[in-house]
């Protein structure tokens, strides 16, 4: 008679799975909203559109931590990672005009670590609460035949409104209008294949070991949290002050500033008109990495970019202080050039 067989067993633990969520409820309660109808258990998240809207366009969009992940595994350090995916979703729907409603997370494991998860977790939730954005609700999954042990996959799904008349879809963009950039907290999500490869391999650097130019570890300098942008743009999106908005991700400047110029404009960049910082300047150098490459695969220090009437930029300049500037112009044409820099 063969010995009987549990799903534990196989690799999943339903017990400790059942513990974990449980768990989640208290994160999920304190990043609801009065607008958030279902609770932890529900088969699908409910939650009310918001009154007072003329004509509610909902924005939404999905998106990964990617090779991020690999830095936290190492460091085992776990509570940064959810406010990179929320962040980043957030600045996704917000170059729409649009701000978040509510959050889906996805944590797929090969075993379950009940701690691990909830500092996951429990970083989604604290960067919903700062973005006034309800965690709804998600799915963690045990596949233990398809991720090593320790390592984990995130992912995140957001939600936003607009009113249909204060889209910021690009269409008013003009040639000879300015554009102006808001510095990034690091290398947000993106290229860090890349940048992994430089610190750990070219470099020769450990987690724990300080990075060049930095009064940081390597690790805490890869795990620096991307930055949301809601709370510096929103006033600007109330007034109306903002034509285009890039979120500056995975193809840095170039890849991304024309997703949102109408067809027949380009860009002209002043790489000259910041001082990239030094987490840049340290992966060109211990990778021997091209300059046009750099700027190709990271932020470079702009993690996004408006596009403002010349009337407007004093005031959009005004309002976002020290951590904006003026960063270049549109001009007819397609593309985007970068010109000045060393």
């Amino acid at each position: 008679m063969k010995e009987s067989l549990t799903y534990r067993d196989a690799g999943v633990d339903l017990d400790a799975a059942d513990r974990a969520k449980r768990s989640l409820g208290p994160l999920l309660d304190a990043a609801s909203d009065e607008n958030t109808l279902s609770g932890l258990g529900a088969f699908g998240g409910l939650y009310a559109v918001p009154g007072g809207l003329a004509q509610p366009v909902l924005v939404s969009s999905a998106d990964g931590v990617g090779t991020k992940l690999k830095v936290a595994f190492l460091t085992g350090r776990h509570d940064t990672v959810g406010r990179d995916l929320v962040n980043h979703c957030v600045n996704d729907i917000l170059v729409q005009g649009a701000r978040p409603l509510f959050f889906l997370d996805y944590l797929a494991t090969g075993e379950m670590d009940e701690g691990v998860v909830s500092e996951v977790v429990g970083g989604v939730a604290a960067a919903c609460r700062e973005n006034a954005c309800a965690l709804l609700g998600g799915e963690t999954a045990q596949m233990p035949d398809f991720y090593a042990p320790g390592e984990y996959d995130l992912a995140g799904f957001v939600v936003g409104v607009v009113e249909r008349a204060r889209l910021v879809d690009g269409s008013a963009v003009r040639a000879g209008d300015r554009l102006v950039a808001l510095r990034s907290s690091g290398l947000h999500t993106n290229g860090f294949t890349l940048a992994r490869t430089i610190v750990f391999d070219r470099m020769g650097l450990g987690v724990d070991e300080e990075f060049p130019g930095e009064n940081a570890s390597a690790g805490e300098v890869l795990l620096r949290v991307h930055r949301s942008y809601l709370g510096a743009l929103w006033p600007l999106l109330e007034r109306g002050s903002i034509r285009a908005m890039a979120h500056v991700t995975g193809g840095g400047i170039a890849g991304n500033l024309p997703r949102v110029l109408p067809v027949g404009l380009g860009a002209r960049i002043d790489c000259g008109s910041w001082a990239v910082p030094n987490v840049f300047i340290r992966l060109a150098e211990g990778g021997g990495v091209a300059l046009p490459e750099m700027y190709r695969v990271f932020n470079m220090g702009v993690g996004m970019i408006l596009a403002v009437s010349p009337s407007r930029e004093a005031e959009v300049l005004r309002v976002l202080g020290d951590e904006a500037w003026g960063v270049g112009e549109v001009v007819d044409g397609e593309g985007v050039e970068l010109v000045g820099g060393g």
